[in-house]
């Protein structure tokens, strides 16, 4: 009884979910120009939307018999996406996410107090402030699928629980992100102790939004180039109970993005990984270092809908130990293919091929749509 009840829940929530964004698309044109924005008083507001990827994936013997391709239609992620203020400057966001395995999981749950600018606390369930990727997410990367490179440790979708102190100041130049989270909890922290994660990111050419997220491309609404710096540590975060070690992660990335003379946006982001476990094997994290490289262009040029953006990515990881693998060994992987982009991040179509040593090719084929 207790388990049909959990799975009628589970679906009503999907079918809620569905039913909003299908009811968002439907409304006037005054509403979704807003995002799905009510104001109830001068003070207050809430507001509404969604987010669906979907995609089709053909991968070289991946079929059951290991000789065939595989043909796989995956419904990857569909996410309801609630914000409201609740008194000025005291806000809520509240995500859930929906996947292939018909699980319906809080992804967000964030209590926001603003001050100003320069200083604001967050605290709940909440993206951690590591590597650019993270900060945005599969929604707003260049590539469809997130790349493997970025490999910190994360409760639920690169998410932990914890509290945020954050801000933005030298004119939107710089912006500092300092938490601290429950990180690995039981096995090798048996002293309970918290897990430390902190970044800054500085744009040398315009700023980024004044926002806690990013994106991986901005299409060419500014000019881009932006430094940032990740480091996260837990004592005893990382082995057994038998066997503990520390967990230290950082990483350095970059993005750069212009509008050429011809209207063309050319994009270049990169990022290097380091993360030490002192050497101890664990379920859940991997030694070792790891990169990627990506290069994009936009063209300038409408065809139909949209426009369209090649892009390549090279990403490698050299693993030095993982209870995930089995094994040591460097894992490599690039990516080239066409973006279709309709309406930046939230109407767009990926297009790509894939190959993956030791010579996997996969070809994939992605939609994204987004309102909020």
């Amino acid at each position: 009884m207790t388990m049909r009840y959990y799975s009628l829940v589970r679906y009503a929530i999907v079918f809620s979910g569905l039913l909003v964004f299908v009811l968002i698309l439907l409304l006037p044109k005054s509403w979704a120009q807003v995002g799905a924005k009510v104001d109830v008083d001068k003070d207050r507001w809430f507001s509404i939307g969604g987010g669906l990827r979907t995609s089709f994936e053909s991968v070289e013997d991946g079929a059951p018999n290991k000789q065939n391709r595989s043909n796989t239609f995956d419904f990857e992620s569909f996410r309801l996406y609630i914000n409201s203020q609740v008194y000025k400057g005291i806000q809520f966001e509240f995500n859930t996410q929906g996947d292939a395995g018909d699980n319906v999981r809080v992804l967000d749950a964030i209590a926001k107090i603003d001050f100003t600018n320069s200083f604001n606390i967050w605290a709940g369930r909440m993206t951690t402030p590591t590597g650019r990727s993270n900060l945005s997410g599969p929604y707003f990367l260049n590539v469809f699928d997130f790349p493997f490179a970025e490999a910190y440790p994360n409760l639920i979708v690169g998410r932990d629980e914890g509290a945020v102190f954050w801000g933005v100041v030298d004119k939107g130049r710089l912006k500092y992100q300092l938490g601290l989270f429950e990180g690995k909890t039981g096995g090798s922290n048996q002293g309970d102790s918290l897990l430390y994660s902190g970044r800054l990111t500085y744009n040398f050419w315009d700023p980024e939004p004044s926002i806690y997220y990013n994106s991986s491309t901005y299409y060419g609404a500014m000019d881009v180039l932006a430094v940032g710096l990740v480091g996260m540590f837990q004592e005893d975060g990382a082995g057994t109970s038998a066997s503990q070690g520390d967990f230290l992660g950082w990483n350095v990335d970059l993005l750069m993005e212009k509008k050429l003379g011809n209207g063309g946006v050319a994009t270049l982001e990169a990022a290097y990984y380091k993360y030490d476990l002192e050497d101890t094997s664990d379920s859940a994290l991997v030694q070792g270092d790891s990169y990627f490289v990506t290069v994009a262009y936009l063209f300038s040029k409408k065809t139909g809908w949209g426009q369209f953006q090649p892009f390549s990515r090279l990403q490698s990881f050299d693993r030095a130990e993982s209870n995930i693998t089995g094994s040591r060994g460097t894992r490599d992987r690039y990516d080239v293919g066409l973006n279709y982009i309709i309406s930046g991040h939230n109407a767009r179509i990926s297009l790509f091929y894939a190959n993956e040593d030791p010579g996997v090719d996969i070809f994939k084929i992605g939609f994204q749509l987004q309102l909020f």
